[in-house]
């Protein structure tokens, strides 16, 4: 929302406070805000001009060449576009050297063939309005030749986010009672806006009739004859500017003042297009309503319509009909302000996607005392400004609702619950500067506009709020806890979870419920024996089950980002699995899970195909999250893969299992590139992993390598190999690396039933450099053990 310095000052005299002050004060409050912009016009050469004449270009339909009067003694000529002035009108004039807003500096030069010696200026060229349409039509006041920042007074914007629970705060009278419990300052000109002296009388139903009281209980009208549609007066048209309206005509103008004014919304009907009275109803099934936008709407039988008796003329709190709106003929005027339930209103506005500056008051609740005041108020406007003779008598229908109940404050608790002493007499100041008047005892009477008060702690809350919290000492009202297994148990997770990430993974979060045709997708990762959990009473049947898996939540994840186009993944969640036992016990555990697919980088001009996904990329995941670990792949069946490995971490230990689904499941999802999957058990993982992580200076003498071929029988996989290695106690031994394998099913150049291994070793020592003797007989020692450990023979 919008609020203008200067509409404020309207309430309360501001002036001693600075506008870093003024942002602090509402900021420490708890109003936000969002944004400060200083407005007015302030650009050097750009004058008054008084059109004397404008006949059409020689040359060019659409453009007009004018004579106007700049206040120079003799006329200047200005080629313009518009179409919305007359002689005698005063507009803005950019003399040449005049530098408009993005830098556009005005020179003289010629349109078509004609000279133009400046530029007459719209609203939104002298960023008074974001949009215009046509000059901008000065006061007949103004004087020719006089500089426009004489016309248009400095003002300070504040762009403020409005909490939902204070609707009170949606209205410049709003935040200047705001302001004026804050800052201690006298509000002024409220009086003249409570309406409670105007005389009313219960609508009889050929002039108001509510057919949904549970939607809109509260409706008044007011009939207004002999107006005169025109241009709004200066003071109201610079008003609705300075918070980004365009003026449109003098009631439409009111109307839209009021709202800002008051917070309350008000629309007025053109009584020449109403076929009789007003009825407030619900609307009917595939209704449709043309609103003031242009736009035509479907409507439901939820939403409110404000009707005559043929036809709906505008949309209940939302927005009023562009066939029944005030235009420049409109002579007789019917002014609407009512009350809507917020909940209908915000129901009916989101459905279709409409917004307005009502609806956004009415989807949070206006004051239903100022209701009466504010169609007062604009009525009072409306004749001066537009003329008009206003029936006597304010016409309402239904019942506003009531005002709040009363809520109690006990003092003493008030200052247990800050934690800071304040005296009686200032929480008694704080709470009646805010509105509130004082009952009998500790009862406090709470104004209409404050139906977020329903609470000792909220009146609490204004207290400290107004009080401000800076002047409250911190205290500590408790001691730190040591550290506990769930605070491990949450930072150990999060240490996954930003390991995976810094490696390219994105983590997921998926439902924790699937489907029977998911369960296939577990890769029977819960345990031998265990059986799902099935919900008793499930929503639907593809929220059946509880996960005894995260694979199937996150392949689901998969198929969704292919059909959005996204067919490259590194997906990865740590969540709760469940199981249950053959004697019903609930089984509850957290797992890693972990999904990949598609490239292993982004395709670019340089790289059209780059290298797809394999095994070795989720091999690389799993060890870059283990570093110094022992991970060993070893094969195992698994229905749901086509290559299965038991993942074991440390001293052996059965962590999960990795692998690469089957095609078969993978064309299933619509998933064309290999699938590759991997679920850990986080308490496992966690049992080898929590430990302090040691760093080593790096190596200062060089390190040799030699090289080994052996070879084996076709089932002795890697893992042995690698398990022996890792295990052998050689203090020379630093690394290792397996370099290539071979294999010859037609057995030319190897028997088919075996294959070559072939491993780098690297030897270092941290106290020397290595004699070549020194390594050939460590490397022989470890060659001679590998032939005894397993079936393996050297090349």
């Amino acid at each position: 929302m919008k609020v203008s310095l200067n509409w404020l000052s309207d309430h309360l005299d501001l002036s001693s406070y600075t506008t870093a002050e003024l942002d602090d004060l509402l900021t420490f409050a708890g109003v936000e805000v969002e944004g400060i912009e200083d407005t007015g016009v302030d650009i050097d050469h750009l004058v008054v001009a008084e059109v004397l004449s404008s006949d059409k270009h020689p040359d060019a339909d659409k453009l007009s060449v004018c004579q106007v009067n700049d206040g120079s003694g003799k006329p200047r000529q200005i080629v313009c576009g518009a179409k919305n002035y007359k002689a005698g009108d005063k507009v803005p004039l950019a003399l040449p050297g005049c530098e408009l807003g993005g830098g556009f500096k005005i020179k003289e030069g010629k349109l078509r063939g004609v000279p133009s010696l400046g530029m007459l200026c719209s609203a939104s060229e002298l960023g008074l309005e974001a949009e215009s349409d046509g000059l901008l039509i000065l006061s007949p006041d103004a004087t020719p030749g006089q500089p426009i920042r004489e016309l248009f007074d400095r003002d300070v914007i504040f762009d403020l986010e409005i909490t939902p629970n204070r609707p009170d705060l949606l209205s410049h009278l709003g935040m200047a009672r705001e302001l004026a419990a804050l800052s201690g300052k006298e509000l002024k000109g409220v009086k003249d806006h409570t309406g409670s002296e105007t005389p009313v009388k219960t609508a009889e139903s050929s002039e108001i009739r509510i057919e949904d009281e549970a939607v809109c209980p509260f409706y008044t009208g007011r009939w207004i004859r002999g107006v005169k549609i025109g241009p709004s007066p200066e003071w109201l048209a610079d008003k609705l500017r300075a918070i980004g309206l365009r003026p449109i005509n003098n009631v439409v103008d009111i109307t839209n003042y009021v709202l800002m004014e008051m917070g309350q919304p008000l629309h007025a009907f053109d009584l020449a297009k109403l076929d009789g009275g007003i009825v407030v109803r619900p609307a009917k099934e595939g209704e449709t309503f043309l609103a003031l936008d242009e736009e035509t709407y479907t409507l439901k039988a939820g939403d409110l319509v404000i009707a005559d008796q043929s036809k709906a003329v505008a949309l209940g709190g939302v927005m009023g009909g562009e066939d029944s709106g005030v235009t420049d003929e409109t002579t007789d005027i019917l002014l609407e302000s009512a009350y809507f339930n917020p909940s209908a209103i915000r129901r009916t506005a989101r459905r279709l996607v409409l917004h307005s500056d009502s609806s956004y008051r009415f989807e949070r609740g206006v004051d239903p005392a100022q209701i009466i005041g504010a169609s007062d108020l604009a009525t009072r406007l409306i004749v001066e400004l537009a003329g008009g003779t206003p029936d006597k008598e304010l016409v309402v229908c239904g019942e506003a609702p009531s005002n709040p109940v009363p809520v109690s404050l006990d003092p003493n608790h008030c200052r247990r619950l800050m934690g800071h002493h304040v005296k009686d007499s200032e929480i008694d100041g704080i709470l009646s500067s805010l509105g509130l008047s004082k009952l009998d005892g500790n009862e406090w009477e709470i104004p209409s506009y404050r139906r977020d008060l329903e609470r000792p702690a909220d009146l609490i809350e204004e207290v400290a709020r107004v009080y401000g919290l800076e002047k409250i000492p911190s205290t500590i009202q408790a001691w730190f806890s040591s550290p506990s297994k769930t605070d491990g148990d949450y930072d150990f997770s999060r240490t996954l979870k930003l390991r995976l990430s810094g490696m390219g993974l994105h983590e997921a979060v998926t439902l924790k419920l699937i489907s029977d045709n998911q369960l296939a997708d577990g890769l029977g990762v819960a345990g031998k024996g265990l059986s799902p959990v099935r919900v008793k009473n499930p929503l639907n049947d593809e929220q059946s089950i509880l996960r005894p898996s995260l694979i199937p939540g996150l392949l689901a994840s998969a198929e969704r980002n292919l059909r959005m186009g996204n067919a490259d993944l590194r997906l990865f969640e740590i969540g709760r699995v469940f199981s249950a036992t053959p004697k019903g016990q609930e089984i509850e555990k957290d797992h890693l899970g972990v999904v990949m697919t598609g490239y292993g980088q982004p395709t670019t001009w340089h790289q059209t195909k780059p290298a797809a996904l394999d095994i070795f990329d989720l091999r690389g995941v799993l060890e870059a999250l283990c570093p110094g670990e022992d991970l060993v792949l070893a094969p195992v069946e698994n229905e749901g893969l086509i290559l299965a490995a038991e993942v074991s971490l440390g001293k052996g230990a059965k962590a999960g299992v990795a692998g690469i689904l089957t095609p078969a499941r993978a064309r299933d999802l619509g998933l064309e590139a290999p699938v590759f999957v991997a679920e850990l058990d986080l308490k496992k993982l966690a049992s080898v992993l929590r430990k302090t992580v040691r760093f080593e200076e790096l190596p200062r003498f060089p390190a040799v390598t030699r090289d080994v071929a052996i070879e084996a029988p076709m089932d002795l996989d890697n893992g042995k190999v690698v398990q022996f290695l890792r295990t052998r106690q050689e203090p020379l031994l630093t690394d290792f690396s397996l370099v290539s394998v071979f294999s010859d099913p037609s057995g030319e150049k190897i028997a088919a039933d075996r294959k070559s291994l072939a491993y780098s070793l690297t030897y270092r020592s941290a106290e020397k450099t290595l004699a070549s003797g020194e390594v050939d007989g460590a490397h022989r020692k470890i060659l001679e053990a590998l032939k005894k450990e397993l079936p393996v023979e050297f090349r």
